[in-house]
């Protein structure tokens, strides 16, 4: 296949594109199941071109030069700096782009089913497309303000989706407050780019010329730009603190759940890092080792934070999170290639895990609705792997995915991580080692809890007319693909001799990578660092089956109350959102109203109306010579003529 094929990339994204406008427009006048198709059709459509385009780059000669950029055209000149619109194939977007197309189609599928007898099922699959579109602009393209526009894309699309059921305060509130968070990451993006620009050494924001001119760049320049890349990082990929929008974000419908965990908004900040890493092999040592410092903080709060959840999405959220927090601390130990490793694993056992949960919810929707509870809490389930069989055995193989055993995917990609981390040595190195390990077993045993609450234990739905009931095939199918993908897709990067095909293909798109270096570590320490992960896995498992099969759940999860203090600090994720919320109400308004009626009133709106009030009174000062009499202005030359000769003589006698 040609590769100049390549060309034509911008239809990846324009397909979902032109189908989120179509149904926009005229999505009511058609069918709810014609609007689906409609969708899906197009999201399907991005998958086959992918499928093309990877085909056709495999056909570039020469692993070094293996990239084609379209040609585009210029979007923004001012003097010597321009920016053009132009996307860009490398191994590294396309295989975002793979990802992203497969797990949003199957999510398109599983959405007909799940969205059945909306009111508003058109346009929420034209906000779907929209999503899909606007990430796949932001892996694709060729310079950091491209990917600044799917940036905002997304952010977007996660408001309009998160809120989806505005008529529910919660949503309402959750869709601003994801919306908000990730503008104060976004500062970080845009400060960035002004200082990319400002750098005499680079001064162009395109990928490929940063990459060219990296070496020549200032250590401190470098540095800045890499932190503040990081702080957006921090927001669209919800790292600790600004992870709060990511848990409330479970009050829109379940697909879109999965869509922002696995394929879309979460993983950006991943990218973006990887894309600039030759800036962070530029930057100061402490540049890396802060970012793996907050990536494990996150993987280890998040993940005490989902010991207590009772709410089956909102676990997930948390998990998300945690592992989230893997891949920034592979980014910190320069595990580049591993970082979107355990992003691609874990966009298919995500996404398998949160339609699972929207399975088990649509199931219990009609026991819920006879029995008044929230059919998303934990404590009402139990007993469900009789009632759902499909359901119960994907839901598993996503849970042995998550929590890393052999021969799931999460084991291969959690371990490259772990191992890398371990490699880097020293104190940090280390210390980032053993308290991975041990957010590791963490997961392992919530995941666990959560299984038994909902699919082993007692059921606690009581007598019911309506029993929970298996969802319809446009939402079991995904489930049982996805499931596949969850077993298997691990073994795309075997850290055996040869077999590590996904870091063979993306590393020429990665600079910086210690991938040699690590898979020499692999080889030799490798076995007992994955037999010691793999131990704790199991011992999370088996402790969380103990506990949950000895000591049978109840409305107020009597096994959990043994953690103690722990409790209450899980399930309020440590007080961070009453914190943020005192601190804005309480100082932040503060600081508002006096930068409002203070500093914009009095002195910015004052300076400006002092000046203008200043000139308006030198103007009626003035206005008085002006009479309309010439006798008058007569008078007035001859007076100044007469002072001009005064002064003249005067001077002359001194």
């Amino acid at each position: 296949m040609s590769p100049n094929i390549l060309e034509y990339s911008y239809l990846i994204p324009a397909v979902p594109f032109v189908s989120a406008i179509f149904l926009l427009l005229f999505g009511k006048r058609l069918k709810p199941i014609v609007a689906g198709v409609i969708g899906t059709v197009a999201m399907g459509s991005t998958f086959i071109m992918w499928i093309i385009s990877f085909c056709a780059l495999q056909n570039i000669e020469g692993e070094e030069v293996r990239r084609m950029t379209s040609q585009g055209y210029t979007w923004m000149q001012i003097g010597n700096f321009s920016v053009d619109f132009r996307f860009m194939v490398d191994p590294l977007s396309i295989v975002m782009v793979g990802f992203i197309t497969l797990v949003a189609t199957l999510i398109h599928v599983y959405s007909i089913g799940y969205m059945k007898g909306d009111p508003r099922f058109s346009r929420f699959f034209a906000y779907l497309n929209l999503f899909a579109a606007s990430m796949l602009i932001l892996v694709l393209g060729e310079n950091l303000l491209v990917t600044f526009l799917g940036w905002e894309g997304v952010g977007l699309c996660s408001y309009l989706l998160i809120s989806f059921w505005f008529e529910k305060k919660s949503a309402a509130t959750a869709g601003k407050k994801a919306f908000v968070a990730n503008r104060v990451g976004d500062v970080g993006f845009l400060l960035a780019m002004f200082l990319i620009i400002a750098t005499p050494s680079l001064g162009s924001l395109s990928y490929t010329h940063i990459q060219d001119r990296v070496s020549a760049v200032p250590t401190i320049s470098a540095t800045a730009i890499v932190l503040l890349l990081f702080v957006g990082a921090m927001g669209k990929s919800a790292q600790f603190p600004l992870h709060i929008w990511l848990p409330d974000a479970m009050e829109g419908p379940t697909p879109v759940s999965a869509l922002i965990h696995a394929a879309t908004m979460v993983t950006a900040g991943v990218f973006l890092l990887v894309r600039i890493s030759p800036l962070i092999g530029t930057a100061s040592p402490e540049a890396s080792s802060i970012i793996a410092i907050v990536g494990l903080i996150t993987a280890l709060y998040a993940a005490i934070c989902a010991l207590a959840q009772n709410d089956i999405k909102r676990v997930l959220a948390y998990s998300t999170i945690s592992q989230l927090g893997f891949t920034f601390l592979a980014i910190g130990v320069g595990a580049y290639s591993g970082a979107i490793f355990h992003v691609v694993t874990h966009a298919f056992f995500k996404a398998l895990l949160f339609l699972g949960s929207g399975s088990v919810i649509h199931a219990m929707h009609p026991v819920a609705h006879e029995k008044h509870f929230d059919e998303q809490d934990m404590r009402n389930m139990g007993g469900l792997k009789k009632h759902l069989p499909i359901t119960h055995a994907t839901f598993l193989v996503g849970w042995l995915a998550i929590a890393g055993i052999f021969p799931f995917a999460g084991f291969w990609s959690k371990d490259e991580i772990l191992g890398a981390t371990f490699l880097r040595g020293g104190i940090l190195g280390y210390g980032l080692w053993v308290l991975g390990m041990f957010a590791a077993l963490l997961t392992a045993f919530y995941m666990t809890r959560q299984v038994q609450m909902v699919f082993y234990s007692k059921p606690r739905f009581g007598e019911t007319e309506n029993l929970p009931h298996e969802s319809p095939k446009t939402m079991t199918i995904p489930l049982i693909i996805l499931s596949a993908f969850g077993a298997l897709i691990g073994l795309i990067n075997v850290p055996l001799k040869s077999r590590e095909e996904l870091t063979k293909f993306i590393d020429p798109a990665i600079h910086g990578s210690k991938h040699a270096e690590i898979a020499t570590f692999v080889k030799i320490n490798g076995l007992s660092l994955a037999g010691i992960s793999l131990a704790l896995a199991i011992i999370g498992i088996l402790i969380g089956i103990k506990v949950y099969r000895s000591r049978p759940v109840d409305s107020d999860d009597e096994p959990l109350k043994a953690l103690g203090p722990v409790v209450p600090l899980s399930l309020n994720a440590f007080y961070v959102n009453t914190g943020v919320a005192n601190l804005v109400a309480g100082i932040g308004t503060k600081f508002a109203n006096t930068l409002a009626f203070f500093v914009d009133n009095k002195v910015i709106d004052g300076a400006s109306s002092n000046m203008a009030k200043g000139i308006e009174d030198s103007g009626r000062i003035l206005r008085k010579i002006q009479s309309g009499f010439v006798r008058r202005y007569v008078l007035y030359m001859s007076g100044g003529t007469l002072l001009i000769l005064l002064l003249a003589l005067w001077g002359n006698a001194q």
